[in-house]
């Protein structure tokens, strides 16, 4: 309230859509010694504001803010005069400055329901902002073709915009999440959030694919920054050309699209309790994460499992004894259930700063719930996982090639003693992504029994627990929690991104590594976490390269992969960058679910870009 009270309206010419905030951000409303106490009396996730919800964004720019203001509570109230009050500062700006176009947006919006296209683009631009001002964060725009395109359909039937201008007021709007994006700063800058779901099958069956959907691939190919974050929901019916188009906007090396498929994740959802008018109208939250738009409150990141720590307990605490692999295999089950356990216990009473704003967008006050109300735990290091049993099974109980106390005097040490195991262990033991079975199924026995260790437990808000195939920033924290692993990764040597290969496998090539990547059960373990692939720059030089990568991406949809996000990038020029900054400030890579660009990030967020494999085709 305070802060939009504060901020100044900003229209600088020729622009379209407009808002920016000139406020950076006002004192907490809490101190620090009340956040101590708050802490002490309620389980406070991150900044404890509410983040990661996908708003319903379509029923308010329908009908405008004074209908909502006719449900809303007494706050919910106060915060729409606010909204509304800022909007009037903006018209009497666009008066000053004889702007007559943004006069009438501004008559209409956000008082009433948008009217147009360019009227329904403002209004969401005001929602977002607010939503910003509040304190949330990681404000994601749901599923933006679908709720949109009836204003962009009805406005091209009366001729107001051909498919250029349509195009050139897109490319504007989308610019204006990049104008003020530097405020809204996550683990690293980028990781804002602002993520977009495109594409999809709709509550009759029907694959969306519209005009809205393809000019949004083209403005973000046009604009090529990191804002708004793409995302394209696809099935194995999807035709080729849809993954051609989205390609092309890979080609552009932002770290977009990112696919998710709905053979998947629909019945997924479904199989864990979402309605299916609910489960076919998901949407992601600040990465990867599923979500629901409208009516989920779901804290899809509340917690995070490593495999490789399991296995690195057991190592320490009952390796000796354990006769057989399927012996020491249920240790680490066991370890994997005590830290799930450790995790659910730790989180009650969950509390979050009022939004009253946000209550009036999702009909219901966040803080006693919503339809759904699930929490959502990652499962990191799957990978380091999977290769460091397969090399125990193997050399241990298969061939009995290294004893127990020699792999541990190995990896305790860091391969300073026994150093020949090394190479033996980090290239010549089976890997994950060589379409091996004998690793793979390790991979699918890790997920689902992730999955079991999860499931039936209730969370304090009445919701579930979902297991998930993300990661997020705990494949470099987890990862300096334990030291060398059995699969030759070295101390401080960070896990794969999300459900990656190691970054040091020796794969065949991306087709060995989706074939391995898609035979565990993701219906089990459906919270999300991609897959990420990287090429090479050069793969794109020409259209047979980029109808070779839509194929390979089409095949892992067919496959039954459940999410997939590819990176463009040249080590060369990744390496040059690093060392010369200044030439490269426009250069965006993908990190694990969001885009950024490189010579902000810090060195070992850099670093782990630079070690990940790149494929050619």
């Amino acid at each position: 309230e305070r802060l939009i009270k504060e901020e100044k309206p900003v229209i600088l010419p020729d622009e379209k859509i407009v808002y920016l905030r000139t406020v950076a951000n006002l004192p907490d409303c809490f101190t620090e010694k009340e956040w101590e106490e708050l802490r002490q009396k309620y389980y406070i996730h991150e900044l404890g504001y509410i983040s990661n919800f996908s708003p319903n964004y379509y029923d308010t720019i329908a009908v405008g803010l004074l209908k909502r203001r006719e449900q809303a509570d007494e706050y919910g109230k106060r915060a729409i005069d606010n909204i509304i009050d800022l909007a009037d500062r903006y018209l009497h700006e666009a008066k000053l400055q004889g702007r007559e176009d943004l006069v009438e947006v501004f008559t209409q919006v956000p008082r009433y329901g948008a009217r147009n296209f360019r009227e329904a683009l403002q209004f969401f631009r005001i929602i977002h902002f607010a939503l910003w001002a509040e304190g949330n964060y990681h404000n994601t725009l749901g599923r933006f073709d679908k709720y949109m395109y009836p204003y962009l359909k009805a406005d091209m039937e009366k001729g107001i915009y051909t498919r250029e201008s349509a195009l050139e007021l897109l490319e504007d709007f989308f610019l204006s999440f990049n104008k003020d994006s530097d405020i809204y700063v996550g683990v690293q800058q980028g990781d804002n959030g602002q993520s977009m779901m495109l594409g999809g099958m709709d509550e009759n069956g029907e694959y969306i694919f519209n005009l809205l959907t393809e000019l949004c691939m083209e403005a973000s190919c046009n604009n090529k920054l990191i804002d708004p974050k793409i995302n394209l929901r696809v099935n194995k019916d999807t035709p080729k050309e849809i993954f051609i188009k989205a390609t092309h906007l890979t080609k552009a090396g932002l770290g977009f699209p990112q696919y998710s498929n709905d053979d998947i994740v629909i019945p997924a959802l479904e199989k864990l309790g979402y309605e299916h008018k609910d489960a076919v109208n998901y949407a992601v939250a600040a990465c990867w994460e599923f979500i629901i738009p409208n009516v989920g409150a779901d804290v899809d990141n509340i917690g995070a499992m490593s495999y490789p720590k399991a296995i690195d307990t057991v190592l320490h605490n009952g390796f000796m004894e354990c006769e057989t692999y399927d012996d020491f295999f249920k240790k680490v089950v066991e370890e994997i259930n005590n830290e799930c356990d450790r995790i659910c216990d730790g989180i009650k009473d969950l509390w979050f700063v009022p939004s009253p704003f946000m209550n009036v967008l999702m009909g219901c006050n966040i803080a006693e719930g919503s339809k759904y109300n699930n929490f959502g735990i990652h499962g990191t290091g799957i990978a380091t996982g999977a290769d460091s049993l397969a090399a125990i099974k193997k050399y241990v109980y298969e061939e009995k090639s290294i004893d127990k106390q020699t792999l541990l005097e190995a990896i305790d040490s860091d391969f300073e003693k026994h150093s020949e195991l090394l190479p033996i262990l980090r290239y010549e033991a089976p890997k994950l992504g060589n379409n091996d079975d004998y690793v793979d199924s390790i991979a699918t026995d890790l997920l689902d029994n992730f999955a079991k260790c999860l499931e039936g437990r209730i969370n304090c808000r009445g919701g579930i627990y979902r297991a998930g195939t993300g990661s997020a920033m705990f494949y470099l924290w987890h990862a300096n929690e334990i030291g060398a692993s059995p699969d030759g990764r070295r101390a401080k040597e960070p896990f794969g991104t999300n459900y990656s290969v190691s970054l040091f496998a020796k794969v065949k090539g991306p087709v060995s590594v989706i074939a391995s990547m898609t035979k565990q059960h993701f219906e089990n373990a459906i919270n999300g976490g991609p897959l990420t692939l990287e090429f090479h720059q050069s793969v794109f030089s020409d259209q047979d390269g980029i109808e070779k990568v839509a194929s390979l991406v089409k095949r892992y949809i067919e496959l039954g992969g459940h999410q997939l996000q590819l990176n463009t990038v040249n080590t060369e020029q990744l390496l040059d960058a690093q060392a010369h900054p200044e030439n490269y400030k426009q250069l965006v890579v993908r990190i694990w679910g969001w885009s950024a660009y490189f010579v902000e990030l810090d060195k070992e967020y850099q670093d782990h870009v630079i070690a990940r494999q790149a494929y050619k085709i």
